[in-house]
Order: C-alpha cells, then structure tokens, then sequence
C-alpha cells in the first residue's frame, strides 16, 4: 500500500518537474525571441540610417527608439506648426522606415508604433507648476499628432500599402517634460516600438 501511494507521488512529482522544465524553456524561448528581434531591428536601423544621423540631428538608442532632437529644426517655437525642414527630413526618415518595420522579419511582431511629443519644463515668463505642465502637456500632444498626420498621408508607396497596418498600430502620445533629458535635447520628437514579445518578457517576470 505504502509502497504504491509513494510510486503514486513519484509520478506526480515527476510530472511536475516536466511541466516546470516545460515552462521554463519557453520562457527561455520567448526572452531569446524577443532579444534576437530587438538586436536584428537595431542593426537594420543603423544599416538604413547611420550616414543621415548626423545631417538630421538623430540618434537610435539601443531600444530602438529614433529621436530627433533639434528643437531649431522641428516645429515653431510654442506651436505645432512643423517646419519645412522637418517635414523634408520625415519625408526622407518614414517611407524607408516603414520598409523596415513591415518587412516580413518585423510586421507581426510589432504590436504598437508610437511618435511621441517631448517638451521642455518651462513655459515663457509663466510661473506656475500647474499652468506649466498643462501647457506643455498641450503642445507635446498637438506635436506628436501633427507628426503622426503627416507621416500617415504621405503619398509612398510602402505608406499606401500599409495605411491599415498603420490605423491599427501608429499612436501619437504627448509626454511634455516626463522623460526630461539634458536642455538641449528636451525639446524634441522620438519614434518607438513596442514589440508583442516585449510583453510577454513582462509577463514572465511578473
């Protein structure tokens, strides 16, 4: 009897242990997916971009996430206005981005393509905390969409062929002064990715 019931939790524990090894290897599976993706995509992005960072004042940081940072280029100061200059250098940046970003490596991997707003934490002669980051709040959102509006109609191509993917993945987020960089970089637009495997690394860590 005794002998029967331990071969009984022999086997339970056995199965356990598989199950355990079972999950833990897709674990593995899934970081190993999302770190090989991330550093594929880093590489394609400074293959494509590497000899226009510098013309544009651009930077690619190791999550891939495309920041132009020269407020004198961008838009008019304390509006949504953007300036010729910036729209030739998106006319320039997004159609070949948009190639790399659905191509068969990346398209269904990507779960969300954000533009972002990014201001600084002052606002003219205004003293007030609150008037400050509501203001600000304000732009960066008008900013990131104004952005997003003119990246969404350009007439390319890839832009054309992908305008649904880009209805259920591209989002304008103003973030005013939130993520507060060094001065000369805090007003500025970025470009991020959110990868579908991103999240279940989060899921798995939690």
């Amino acid at each position: 009897m005794m002998s029967g019931l331990m071969l009984v939790f022999l086997f339970i524990a056995i199965s356990f242990m598989i199950e355990v090894e079972s999950e833990k290897q897709k674990m593995k599976d899934i970081a190993i997916s999302y770190r090989d993706t991330k550093a594929n995509l880093n590489e394609a992005l400074y293959a494509e971009f590497e000899n226009d960072l510098q013309t544009w004042d651009a930077t690619i940081t190791k999550d891939n996430k495309i920041s132009f940072n020269s407020p004198d280029v961008l838009f008019e100061v304390s509006k949504s206005d953007m300036k010729d200059e910036f729209k030739n250098i998106l006319g320039q940046f997004f159609s070949r981005y948009m190639k790399i970003l659905t191509s068969k490596e990346y398209k269904d991997e990507i779960k969300e393509l954000r533009v972002e707003g990014h201001t600084s934490d002052k606002w003219g002669s205004i003293l007030s905390e609150k008037d400050i980051y509501l203001k600000n709040m304000q732009l960066s959102q008008s900013r990131a969409y104004e952005v997003l509006s003119f990246c969404y109609s350009l007439e390319d191509e890839t832009i054309k062929e992908n305008r649904t993917w880009l209805q259920k993945n591209f989002r304008a987020n103003g973030m005013a002064f939130s993520k507060l960089k060094e001065k000369d970089k805090a007003r500025r637009v970025e470009f991020s990715i959110e990868m579908k495997s991103e999240n279940k690394v989060y899921e798995i860590l939690q």
